[in-house]
């Protein structure tokens, strides 16, 4: 029924599919491109600021019940809270596959509950983790002669609304710089004879500075708004400011302070290749596109050009879009090749370049029509579906082969030339049952991903739905299309030189006939054999390296750093200053941009710690974890007490999405803090013993040392004060008071009012401060307060309610699994105070967690495939031959990961699974010869019939993933261990189908051996 039907609409169907690769293609060009798939992960951070308490009051008044509060949220599975000195973090981690739009809702609503019941003052930000909350594109702003805060003006007031208008940008953040800010530095011996205050000179200044309606005035037939405008417009109008007025006339501003134009103080630091900087981050929108939003920016500063002075140099210090356009690239780059090696494969084999046009066709109109898939299940172009097109690049190709050479064969058997059209559409049809099976066999292995949560659910799902979707469009191609293309394109001459296998297909038919022979009158032998390549693979296996994601050269990193707590801004830039220093003697350094006191993200730190991002040149160079060791090298050797990490950016983004950003942490957990602080320089020196383990940290954090200014209650009462009115006192001296604004064009420049530098830069001028009492006299504050200097306090950082320390330590030259067994051992003997205990974290939990999940996919994939056999078959021989065949095959994956020096990593596990089903299909087509029969002789007949089409899916899938496996392009390190599982898989594979297969099935059969 089907064969007269395809005929009949042989037209609309080829018109049909060339549609749809068609709108594919136009797809292609509208679908969002990204670095990562739309992932949601289930983290929420919510940042608390208290002014300037103590932590252990922090921890008390603030933490807990925040903590309390959070634990109640619906679907929270823990919370991980860090306390500084007047700061608090929380992390609040949800199941994965959460609601977190409503997750964030109920924790704005949780922390909303508790806040009343918190110190007054207390503010609170809480903020979804996801990709979007990084920079995907960075500008560096620079300039000879042009000061800080020009520089950050042009930055905010010109660029930042420019594009922000781009189509996709959620945000555009201005980091480093300086602001304006008028300061009025007040002589404290004139304002003493004057008999006047800080807070009267702050009060005259913001009286002075008011605009504001004072009614409505009807005259003459119009309605008048009533405006009282006294704002101050400049440094002279600052100047003329009256503090006070009487008898003996009025005392203006500059009769008791200096007023200039000056800079914001700023604990903070940017700077890009050695120049004081201006950064400028835009963060795009969830689901926005990474590459239009790259060239979008760059198209408006190209039309700006003509507006930006030329003094000021603006360069991309890190963008995105380059690695997503690298690695689409890549991936076009590999299904070329992949066309290319698949047409030449089948020439070589079928030597007719008609129906090899077939395959040039067939291919990218799969790959097309895929990308409209991928735009029904609302995916993008990013790094996973990318390769996932790569990886199937193969697979497409196996179904059209398969179809391609049943038809060549079956017109090759006949003994005249067929009439048209009747003949390829019977043969076809022969096909239909086995290519719906061993399709079926290949995309039922992704199924169980389906349930995969965590990171490795969040990547490799977006990679199996895309692979899955090409093949299950391979499969009616391959059904529908490649029987009407070959019936178009053959022609008669063709059939009549078609034969059934050249030369040296015939002597290897020969010879595997003549060595099956001995192996079913011996199928014994099948279970020595098994045995034997079961102890290799257990060898192999124990010998292979364990890891977590693949590690792929980005062409940039991130470094780290922290200077010893209490190390001053200037002292700071000074170390670094040194370390860029070491940055610019490296061959491959493009450029570099620093931030101090902030992190790449933006978010707020201590002046004494902060981040570089370093851009690496295009390869050829060396590899970027020797450049980063290298760095670390020098680092250590030339800049003594500045503590580092390197990591790659997508590393570095992905622990600090998850939470978990070192490969190795060990958390101490007990409930004496002091206990756990003494016990974790121990843990640091034992594993920072282990080979491999670099940038140790004992998870000791200690904030700067503070001046302690405690006030004698007893001495301020007898001079009339109370210790809040001193502090308020000592606050407006120091720190100073932003009395007033005053608007210069479209920004508004604060004045402060403070004293002067001499009294507050020292410790020792402190005392000289002189605070008024409520009678008007004034008296000095060392009479008033006893001074000294204390030290910093620790961070107390707590995981679920227990306090914590956790150390940790980065990786190098080893791999995850052996250097966590090694370190294991270094603390198997630590002696652990009562009421202490040790758990491992870091990306070594997120290994064992994805591990074990994806355990449960591959056996869940092999259930299936044993259903879907038993389906087929109806034989529980033949599924256990096939199942049996096809978990021996495994032995060929570990063999290529130990033969390449591969880790076993999510990515290699990924393509463990899909070699069950790859191997199935082999099997479906090689028993869809037998039939019914399952005598010795038709399982050589089999053999021999099936060898050519299995030797050419199989070196066509080979050669397919041999771009991937190579790691050549960007983003292929990615796909690199599931294209060396599948290749050595499939190596291993096509010898066992043909030779071991047969007898195991004719051991397991009975009644095959019956004469």
């Amino acid at each position: 029924m089907i064969g007269p039907w395809m005929q009949r609409h042989r037209r609309s169907i080829l018109v049909l599919l060339a549609l749809l690769a068609l709108g594919g293609a136009a797809m292609a060009l509208r679908l969002p491109v990204a670095l990562f798939p739309d992932i949601s992960f289930p983290r929420i951070v919510v940042s608390v600021d208290a002014g300037d308490r103590p932590i252990d009051r922090m921890v008390t008044e603030i933490t807990f019940p925040l903590e309390q509060s959070l634990r109640a949220v619906p679907d929270v599975r823990g919370i991980r809270s860090t306390t500084s000195r007047g700061a608090a973090e929380l992390s609040v981690n949800f199941a994965w596959g959460s609601d977190m739009v409503s997750a964030l809702l109920q924790v704005q609503s949780a922390v909303n509950q508790v806040l009343p019941q918190l110190p007054p003052g207390v503010r609170f930000s809480a903020r979804r983790m996801d990709p979007t909350v990084f920079p995907m594109l960075g500008l560096a702003l620079t300039s000879d002669s042009r000061d800080l805060v020009s520089l950050r003006d042009f930055a905010y007031y010109q660029l930042r609304p420019l594009l922000s208008s781009v189509t996709g940008v959620a945000r555009v953040e201005v980091l480093g710089g300086r602001q304006a800010e008028y300061q009025v530095v007040v002589d404290p011996a004139r304002l003493q004879a004057l008999g006047l205050s800080f807070s009267d000179v702050t009060q005259a200044l913001s009286a002075s500075n008011v605009v504001g309606a004072v009614g409505r005035l009807e005259d003459h037939y119009k309605l008048y708004l009533l405006l009282s405008d006294t704002r101050l417009h400049s440094l002279a109008d600052l100047r003329r400011t009256i503090v006070k007025s009487g008898p003996d006339g009025v005392v203006q501003l500059d009769d008791i302070a200096a007023i200039r134009l000056a800079e914001r103080p700023e604990w903070t630091r940017v700077t890009a290749n050695g120049h004081d900087a201006v950064l400028v981050n835009i963060l795009q929108q969830r689901g926005a596109n990474t590459v239009a939003i790259a060239h979008a920016i760059q198209a408006r500063l190209a039309d700006f050009k003509g507006h930006t002075p030329p003094d000021i140099r603006i360069k991309p210090y890190y963008d995105q879009s380059e690695l997503v356009t690298a690695a689409a690239v890549s991936v076009r780059d590999a299904i070329a090749i992949g066309a290319l090696l698949a047409a030449i494969i089948l020439l070589a084999f079928l030597r007719n370049l008609r129906i090899t046009l077939v395959i040039v066709l067939v291919l990218p109109g799969v790959i097309a029509a895929t990308v409209l898939l991928l735009q029904v299940f609302h995916l993008s172009f990013n790094i996973m579906t990318l390769g996932g097109l790569a990886a199937a690049v193969g697979l497409i190709v196996d179904d059209a082969v398969v179809m391609l050479e049943h038809i060549m064969r079956r017109l090759s058997e006949r003994a005249e030339p067929p009439p048209q059209h009747g003949p390829v559409l019977a043969a076809a049809l022969e096909m239909t049952r086995p290519l719906a099976g061993s399709s079926l066999a290949t995309v039922i292995v992704f199924l169980p991903l389906a349930f995969l949560g965590g990171v490795t659910g969040g990547f490799f799902k977006s990679l199996a739905l895309t692979m899955a979707a090409s093949l299950v469009i391979s499969f009616f191609v391959a059904l529908l299309a490649v029987p009407l293309l070959a019936d178009i394109l053959m022609q008669k001459n063709d059939i009549r030189r078609l034969e059934m296998a050249g030369p040296v297909m015939r002597r290897l038919q020969r010879t595997y006939g003549r060595i099956m022979g001995r192996l079913l009158r011996r199928p014994a032998l099948a279970l020595l054999i098994l045995f034997g390549l079961g102890l290799l693979g257990y060898l192999a296996y124990t010998r292979v390296g364990s890891g977590f994601m693949p590690r792929m050269d980005e062409g940039g990193f991130v470094l780290d750093y922290k200077a010893p707590p209490g190390t001053s801004l200037s002292e700071t830039d000074r170390l670094l200053r040194q370390v860029e220093d070491i940055i610019r003697r490296l061959p491959e350094v493009d450029s570099y941009s620093r931030r101090t006191g902030l992190q790449l993200g933006g978010g707020l730190t201590e002046a004494n710690q902060g981040d570089f991002f370093i851009h690496l040149k295009p390869t050829p160079r060396r590899s970027i974890d020797v450049i980063m060791a290298d760095l670390r090298r020098r680092v250590e050797q030339e800049v003594p007490g500045l503590r580092i990490e390197t990591a790659q950016l997508m590393e570095d983004l992905i622990g600090d999405l998850t939470a978990v950003p070192q490969p190795i942490e060990i958390k101490l957990f007990g409930d004496d803090g002091a206990q756990l602080r003494a016990l974790a320089p121990q843990v640091a020196t034992r594993i920072g013993r282990v080979p491999g383990v670099v940038e140790v940290f004992n998870g000791i954090t200690i904030a700067g040392d503070a001046v302690d200014i405690r006030v004698d209650r007893v001495k301020a009462a007898l001079e009339g004060l109370d210790p809040d009115f001193v502090t308020r006192q000592l606050q407006e001296q120091l720190a100073g008071t932003v009395a007033s604004q005053i608007q210069m064009g479209e920004k508004l420049v604060g004045v402060r009012v403070w004293a002067p530098g001499n009294l507050r830069d020292q410790v020792d001028a402190l005392s000289h401060l002189r605070i008024r009492a409520a009678d008007g006299h004034y008296v000095t504050l060392r009479r008033l307060v006893h001074i000294r200097i204390s030290e910093g306090q620790a961070q107390v950082v707590r995981e679920n309610l227990k306090q914590m320390v956790a150390v940790t330590g980065r990786i190098e030259g080893r791999d995850l699994g052996s250097t966590i067994r090694d370190v294991r051992a270094a603390l198997r003997d630590l002696p652990l105070p009562p009421g202490v205990y040790l758990e491992y974290g870091g990306l070594y939990q997120q290994q064992q967690q994805s591990f074990h999940d994806l355990l449960m996919v591959f056996v869940s994939a092999v259930l299936l495939a044993g259903v879907l056999l038993l389906f087929l078959y109806e034989r529980f021989a033949v599924v256990l031959a096939i199942l049996l065949t096809t978990l021996t095959s495994l032995v060929g994956v570990f063999l290529g990961l130990w033969i390449t020096g591969t880790e076993l990593n999510i990515s290699a596990m990924m393509g463990l699974t899909m070699i069950v089903g790859i191997v199935t299909e082999v099997a479906v087509f090689y028993f869809a010869e037998t039939g019914t029969r399952s005598d010795a002789r038709s399982l050589i007949r089999a053999g021999q019939l099936r060898m050519r089409p299995i030797f050419m899916t199989t070196i066509i899938a080979m050669l397919a993933l041999l771009p991937l496996a190579l790691g050549l392009g960007v983003g292929a390190a990615m796909q690199t261990p599931l294209a060396i599982s599948i290749i050595a898989g499939l190596a291993l594979a096509v010898p066992l189908v043909l030779l071991l297969m047969p007898p195991l099935y004719l051991l397991l059969d009975r009644s095959a051996r019956k004469p």
